[in-house]
């Protein structure tokens, strides 16, 4: 794997990491994949699926979208449409041809808005328990959203005690998981650390997400989109996860549904698995 500097837009860069395809084999049979975060995340989580990717002989890239991980931190804007916008620069900058984007949580709401904003740029999207996310109807009002769903104050927290909790917390998860989700933070002289992702940042994408309704989007896209949503076990949210993935497989003009059981990152948790489906979609031709 190798990691680049990609400047997209006057001001941002954006931290790209590539893994070249493993095998030689046809060029004409060699896919590419664009790996997306979600919130407060970092590529890194994606390491295990594009490991994977590769070594089926297919060319993975991960990125680290505008304020998080190792990319530019700007003040703003991180609303929905301009970081898909970021993420068009990057395909058209690094001459990527209609690649397959996969995006989690936040970032499966960014790719489902690339596709609808760049019709025919993508050959198909991944949106990995994600996508379908309406905020503004889950909450009366951005009040209480903003509430809920702020983060909590890491900044100074020592990097061993939160590993510890990682690997208490998650016994399952492979090392590839464990260390992507310390990717997170910015590690200090001190041993503590502090988020990539800002308090105020965090909050601003936040209320972007408020703002975006990608049922409004459905229709505009065209490419065939993979939905993979996770039963986390909490049988309330289930129920109504499984409303909007439903909603979104009729609206959708092509889609497919294939559930996980396990946790919201689920690409950190279960990388091979989900890396097989998504090379099932590829070689049974629902991708473009």
């Amino acid at each position: 794997m190798e990691t680049r500097w990609v400047p997209v837009d006057e001001g941002l860069g954006l931290a790209v990491d590539t893994w070249p395809p493993e095998s030689a084999g046809d060029p004409d049979g060699t896919a590419t994949f664009l790996l997306v975060h979600g919130l407060a995340s970092n590529a890194r989580l994606w390491d295990g699926v594009a490991e994977r990717l590769a070594a089926a002989g297919h060319r993975a890239l991960a990125v680290d979208l505008r304020g998080h991980g190792r990319s530019s931190k700007p003040d703003g804007p991180y609303d929905v449409p301009t970081v898909a916008a970021d993420l068009a620069a990057l395909i058209d900058l690094l001459e990527l041809r209609r690649p397959v984007v996969a995006g989690q949580s936040w970032g499966g709401n960014v790719v489902l808005e690339l596709a609808a904003a760049r019709p025919g740029l993508v050959g198909g999207l991944v949106c990995v328990d994600g996508g379908w996310l309406e905020l503004a109807s889950a909450f009366p009002d951005w009040d209480a959203c903003a509430e809920a769903l702020a983060p909590p104050h890491l900044v100074g927290l020592r990097r061993d005690a939160i590993e510890q909790h990682l690997r208490t917390a998650h016994p399952d998860w492979p090392e590839s998981g464990i260390a992507g989700t310390l990717g997170n933070f910015e590690l200090r002289a001190d041993g503590t650390v502090a988020p990539w992702l800002t308090f105020e940042r965090h909050m601003t994408v936040l209320r972007g997400m408020w703002d975006h309704h990608p049922a409004e989007r459905y229709a505009q896209v065209h490419a065939p989109v993979l939905l993979v949503p996770a039963d986390t076990g909490d049988t309330t949210r289930t129920a109504a996860k499984r409303a909007s993935v439903e909603a979104a497989l009729a609206a959708l003009p092509r889609a497919r549904a294939r559930w996980f059981t396990g946790d919201h990152d689920i690409h950190a948790q279960r990388p091979g698995e989900l890396a097989d489906v998504m090379l099932e979609m590829l070689d049974g031709g629902f991708f473009a």
